[in-house]
Order: C-alpha cells, then sequence, then structure tokens
C-alpha cells in the first residue's frame, strides 16, 4: 500500500476519495503494470484498488468510498450455478463488506425485497455474527404487507427477535435513542427508479439521522428497472413532499447508491455533520440493461408489466380513475364505471395487504387492458386520453389536484393537459431542464 499512496501522492489523488469507472481500468494498469509484473506479491494484496479507482479530480464534487466489485472473489457469488455474466448486487458481496460489520452495531433499512440469493439479508448478517440491533421499516413495512400509505407502528420482527422501527408515516427519522445504539446503518432496498417511490425519500431521512448521530452510512446497490430513462418534469421547491423531495425528473435513471452520492454532494442533506456514506456498487450491471426483479418492490407492483407503467399510470392517483389496485393486476389497467376508454371489464375488491379499501371498490369498471403493454418511460398519452374523455363529459377529472402537483413536483404539468397540450408539446416544454440533469448527475454515475 505505501507504494501506491507514493504513487497516487505524485499525481495529487487522494486514493481515499474514489469511485468506481470501469474505463479507467486501461490507464491505471499501463501506469503501474511493470512495477505489478516485478511483485507479484504485492499485486495480490492490492489488485483490488488497481482496477477500481478514479481520481476524485475529475469531478470536484464529491469525495467518498465506493466499495469496488470489479474484481469480486468467486466466493462472494451466491450460488455456484448463476451465469458468470449474472448481474450482482450489492448485498450479495459479502466479502466486501462483512469485514466493516465486525463488532459494529448495526441497523438495517430494509424490506422484503433485501435478498441475498435466496435468504434475507438480515438472516446472512446474523448468520455470520454481525449484530444486527434494529430493522427501521419503511413504506409498506419490513415484510412488505401493508397497503399503500397505510401506518403502522414499531414491534419486534417475531422470526428473528429484533426491534422494528417504523419511519413511514409520523415519525420518519428514528429518535435519538435509537440512533445512540448503532455504528452503522445499511441501506438495502430495491427501487424503481420513479421519484414518486417513496423508499429514495426513506433513504434521504436516515442519511440526515446517520449524520447527526455521527454514524456511518452504508448503501447496497440495485439494479433500477427503468434505468434505461430520464423524463418528466424536475421538481420545483415548492412542491416538495414525501413523493417528491429533490431536484430530480419524475423518472430519473439513476439507481439508489448513485441517488446517495447524489444527495451528500449537492449538498442537499439538512445535516449539522458532515455523512461518512459508502456504497457496495453492482456487478455485471448496464444502465439499458432490462432487469427482472427477482421480487415484486410493493404489493400492487407485481411484476415487470406493472413496475414498466408505473411511471405514466402513477398520476391516475389524483383522480377518480382506477389502475387495478384492488385486483390481480394493479398497475396494469385503467378503469371507470361511468366514463371509459376501451371495453375491458373488471372489478376492484378488498385486497388486504395490498388494498382494503380500493378505488371503485366493487363496482364494474370498464376500461384498458394492458398486461401485454410494452411501453417503457413516461407516456403521457394514457392520462391525456382520459382527461380528455372526462371533459368531453364535463367530469372533473384531477379531482385531487394538489396531489397530482406533487406526483408530478409541478403544477404546470397538470395545466398544460387541462389547456389541452399535446403530449409532445408537453414533453418538449422540459427536454432543457432534463439536458442540465444529466450533466448534474454525470460526477455520481457508477455505471
Amino acid at each position: 500500500m505505501a507504494f501506491y499512496e507514493k504513487r497516487l501522492n505524485r499525481l495529487k489523488i487522494n486514493y481515499k476519495a474514489i469511485y468506481v469507472r470501469p474505463y479507467l481500468k486501461v490507464f491505471i494498469m499501463h501506469s503501474f503494470l511493470i512495477k505489478l509484473l516485478v511483485n507479484s506479491a504485492l499485486a495480490m494484496l492490492t489488485g483490488l484498488l488497481l482496477f477500481s479507482c478514479t481520481p476524485i479530480e475529475n469531478t470536484n464534487k464529491i469525495a467518498l468510498e465506493v466499495i469496488s466489485t470489479k474484481s469480486m472473489p468467486t466466493k462472494s457469488m451466491p450460488t455456484k450455478s448463476m451465469p458468470t455474466n449474472a448481474v450482482i448486487v450489492g448485498a450479495e458481496q459479502t466479502p466486501y463488506y462483512l469485514p466493516l460489520l465486525q463488532n459494529k452495531r448495526v441497523g438495517l433499512v430494509v424490506n422484503q425485497t433485501s435478498v441475498v440469493g435466496n435468504k434475507h439479508l438480515v438472516d446472512v448478517l446474523i448468520k455470520n455474527d454481525i449484530n444486527v440491533k434494529t430493522i427501521f421499516a419503511p413504506e409498506h413495512g419490513f415484510r412488505g404487507d401493508y397497503d399503500a400509505g397505510e401506518k403502522f407502528s414499531s414491534s419486534i420482527d417475531i422470526k428473528t427477535g429484533v426491534p422494528l422501527v417504523s419511519i413511514y408515516g409520523k415519525n420518519r427519522k428514528p429518535s435519538i435513542d435509537v440512533m445512540e445504539n448503532l455504528d452503522i446503518i445499511i441501506f438495502d432496498i430495491q427501487d424503481v427508479g420513479v421519484r414518486f417511490y417513496t423508499y429514495i425519500s426513506s433513504m434521504h431521512y436516515m442519511m440526515e439521522a446517520a449524520a447527526d448521530a455521527g454514524i456511518s452510512f452504508i448503501v447496497f446497490d440495485r439494479p433500477n428497472p427503468n434505468g434505461a430513462f430520464v423524463d418528466g418534469p424536475i421538481l420545483e421547491p415548492e412542491f416538495t413532499s414525501f413523493v417528491g423531495m429533490h431536484k430530480i425528473p419524475l423518472v430519473h435513471g439513476m439507481t439508489v447508491a448513485e441517488l446517495a452520492l447524489m444527495f451528500k454532494g449537492e449538498k442537499w442533506l439538512n445535516v449539522r455533520k458532515p455523512l461518512d456514506l459508502k456504497v457496495v456498487s453492482l456487478k455485471n450491471y448496464q444502465r439499458t440493461q432490462s432487469y427482472s426483479l427477482p421480487v415484486k418492490p410493493s404489493p400492487n407492483l407485481p411484476n415487470d408489466v406493472a413496475i414498466n407503467l408505473y411511471p405514466s399510470l402513477g398520476f391516475f392517483e389524483a383522480t377518480p380513475v382506477s389502475i387495478g389496485r384492488g385486483t390481480d393486476f394493479p398497475f396494469q389497467v385503467i378503469g371507470h364505471n361511468k366514463i371509459s376508454i376501451g371495453q375491458f371489464t373488471f372489478m376492484p375488491v378488498s385486497t388486504p395487504g395490498a388494498a382494503s379499501k380500493p378505488k371503485l371498490m366493487d363496482k364494474n369498471l370498464v376500461g384498458q387492458d394492458l398486461r401485454n403493454s410494452q411501453v417503457r418511460g413516461l407516456d403521457l398519452s394514457f392520462i391525456i386520453e382520459w382527461h380528455n374523455a372526462f371533459k368531453a363529459q364535463n367530469v372533473e377529472f384531477f379531482t385531487r389536484a394538489n396531489f397530482m402537483d406533487k406526483l408530478s413536483g409541478t403544477d404546470k404539468l397538470r395545466k398544460a393537459i387541462v389547456a389541452g397540450k399535446t403530449a409532445q408539446e408537453i414533453q418538449l416544454s422540459w427536454r432543457k431542464n432534463l439536458t442540465e440533469f444529466k450533466v448534474l448527475r454525470k460526477p455520481y454515475l457508477l455505471y
């Protein structure tokens, strides 16, 4: 390591402030190839650093540590049968993070998606003698069995005996008493890449709590199933809420680890102390690749089609129209009992754990069946067409206008739809802002 310190100091690079950029492998290799061949023992000890670091001077924005995954040992693979090119999520790379957790009091922000192969992260950590002190439960709860928006109390996990602390509802940050008993917090939750999906808001609040308590915060990264897209309006500050806290587009194209780096780097966290942030990045991941989630991320996003349609159909939550909550195909249909587009019929019913009191419950609805849809990214045609159908019959469509504006992060989208703007005209209006956002996010991208 002394050799690297000497070389990196000569280049005026802070080797402790690094993050992953694969294209710099060639640069690093050419810089040290000869000495690596001469001193093979040193190469074995420092090979991980060799293939993983990018000088922080490239960005002048962030000073943090990303735990590299570019040369991951085969023993960290979850199963022997896994293809060599399969995406390896952060939680599956135990050799990289278990040493950091030894003799530490660990808090976990996790839910049903926090899996390591076919095991839950909590079980993996406990089996490896990690002292899991607290589990922080976000929206839908630790097991993912609460309705959207349903509040729940802190309790004890029956299986492990670990205390569960709710961070959804009134208390979005844990108390000082809880934080004083921890050394590290781990965030490992599957996101879907849409700003109004509230897990990134929970991550924001927990990052603030960790900073103020002076404890480390580690993000185990997972793929963004909508990562190929950047679209929608940038959040305007006056429309900030739990369904939109950050000046990012509705569909941002970033993973949770990249967002965490951006929250810190752009100083969006309201903290009294600097945050000690680390992330465990993905292996074999490309932003534009399709990725099918192994576990449904929430009760009403049961499959890839629902996840793909979520950015487009989420707006209907602010209208009288059903998008299938209370059916076997939520976020895959659109319908109403009086005004309709299409001929597909369905009936929402009470579904505990997903939709106890769904919109238009027990009514026969007629509308569109999107279960075979190929729509990806943000498609405004659905919300515009249904608005126009209601308008033609002089029926109010945006019955929850304030909520629509919070989901959108602006009132401009709703007003443009009401004014009769086309989808192309609306999307053109935010093109400049999206271009600026792509420049802003670039230093924080890991893939």
